[in-house]
């Protein structure tokens, strides 16, 4: 936070006890994007109080990579959830820089891949496509080399790769992922 107004808008209650300072960090962050939903329909939000944003509807913890006795939050479901309002602030400043986090290539567990809209460059690595991956959206970066050789063998429903600087040949490729059912490529050099 370079000017200091991070969660600004939110007042916590002194009484509150947080289990640790990342998951005191998430509930200003939660809690700030609360008020810029301006239309809940099925109220998902509305258990959002208290300090045990464990608990909240469509919030994920698991134990942090660092310190496994503290607890961090890992994802935030509200799909099909007719929310309507903003991100804020709190959520919505992402722009990382720099090559491919090759850290996700190593998580053995990961399901699903989520790097949109940032800065990050260079080549994705060819082993991330070796992975049993059910989703990979890596569009709206700056990723600029030709699809690996092993693209037509990766197991990804859904592959977003739009608004990259990808270049080669698709077409051949795209046909041998037998489980894709979504994919996008739009705004490369292919």
């Amino acid at each position: 936070d370079d000017f200091g107004d991070r969660g600004k808008n939110i007042i916590i209650d002194p009484s509150l006890v947080f289990e640790n300072l990342r998951l005191r960090n998430t509930y200003i962050a939660l809690q700030d994007w609360k008020k810029a939903i301006l239309l809940d329909l099925f109220n998902l939000t509305a258990d959002w109080v208290g300090p045990g944003v464990c608990d909240y509807t469509g919030v994920y913890c698991t134990s942090a990579l660092d310190n496994k006795r503290n607890k961090i939050v890992t994802s935030i479901d509200l799909n099909d959830g007719d929310i309507i309002g903003y991100l804020s602030e709190e959520l919505g400043n992402n722009w990382f820089t720099s090559k491919f986090p090759e850290v996700s290539v190593m998580l053995h567990l990961l399901k699903f891949l989520d790097l949109r809209f940032n800065e990050f460059e260079r080549i994705v690595p060819k082993e991330l496509l070796d992975k049993d991956l059910d989703a990979i959206f890596i569009n709206h970066n700056r990723f600029r080399f030709n699809l690996p050789d092993n693209f037509g063998k990766s197991t990804v429903s859904i592959i977003v790769l739009a608004n990259n600087k990808f270049h080669g040949c698709v077409l051949a490729s795209v046909w041998k992922m037998t489980g894709l059912e979504e994919i996008i490529l739009m705004n490369n050099r292919f």
